[in-house]
């Protein structure tokens, strides 16, 4: 399956609208959005989100999401995966890595792992 990805309500929303112009068939939705978590959702709920619709999150929480993400652990649940972003990178530059994840590899691959990207 491919990946599917969920940006956090704190990426810009341009980063959503530069990834479909590299490729308009990925599938990328943004906390707020129509069939998503509405925004200011709490990071418990999001990760619930997550796991029913198979959605890799895209964010630069790392203040409450660590410790929201080992209680969903803990709890027996699982993620479709997490992209950290790292600070200072272009929407650009994180628009091509998002793209190049979609196209080398499948969702299944990264359940319940944490990466950093860029890598």
């Amino acid at each position: 399956m491919k990946v599917r990805f969920l940006l956090d309500e704190n990426l810009s929303p341009r980063l959503k609208v530069a990834v479909l112009r590299l490729n308009p068939a990925i599938d990328i939705l943004r906390v707020g959005e129509i069939n998503t978590p509405p925004l200011g959702t709490l990071d418990p709920d999001v990760l619930r989100y997550l796991e029913l619709s198979q959605r890799l999150l895209v964010t630069d929480n790392r203040a409450s999401m660590p410790s929201h993400l080992e209680a969903h652990w803990a709890e027996g649940g699982h993620i479709w995966g997490l992209f950290w972003v790292r600070p200072r990178i272009s929407i650009g530059q994180l628009a091509q890595e998002l793209l190049l994840i979609w196209e080398t590899t499948e969702a299944e691959e990264w359940i319940d792992q944490l990466e950093w990207i860029p890598f």
